[in-house]
């Protein structure tokens, strides 16, 4: 993965810019969440003794009752935008102008959540219009595995984007 513009970085592999997580068994302990998102299931964890449902899922102890009993559960796949911020300009190393990113209400057991959203030309969304839950491909990361040596990867991550009318 080289990045375009910084020669230097030219077939490197610029591990601190990496805007997404690594997403392999061996160092990333929601390691089913990503695994979800690759069948298109938008999940997170519910602990099975108090019923807390916390999003980002988490790992290994529930944040209410520190119980190490948790269950991945579906999510809804659409919202209502609260609210949205749009950045023309100036967008961040690593990102896509128009960098588009809102407020998503849901009906459900997460009320709501600050999401990016794609697909989606500057200007065209308003508060309290319906998105929908969508699945990207992010680039590949290396990942050393000793004697097997380097594999690359393949990730995914989620969004939102409009519904179509």
């Amino acid at each position: 993965m080289s990045v375009v513009g910084i020669p230097i970085l030219d077939n490197l592999y610029p591990v601190t810019m990496d805007l997404w997580p690594v997403e392999a068994k061996e160092f990333n302990m929601v390691f089913p969440f990503y695994e979800n998102l690759k069948q298109g299931r938008f999940t997170t964890t519910k602990c099975k003794d108090c019923g807390h449902v916390a999003f980002p899922p988490r790992g290994v102890i529930c944040p209410a009752c520190y119980s190490q009993n948790l269950e991945y559960i579906d999510l809804p796949k659409t919202g209502k935008v609260v609210v949205l911020s749009e950045e023309v300009k100036g967008v961040p190393l690593g990102y896509e102008s128009p960098l588009i990113h809102a407020v998503v209400q849901f009906d459900g057991p997460v009320k709501r959540m600050i999401s990016k959203i794609v697909n989606c030309p500057v200007g065209t969304l308003k508060r309290g219009d319906e998105v929908e839950f969508v699945v990207f491909d992010v680039p590949p990361c290396p990942i050393e595995k000793g004697r097997a040596g380097t594999i690359m990867a393949e990730r995914v991550f989620y969004a939102f984007q409009p519904v179509k009318k």
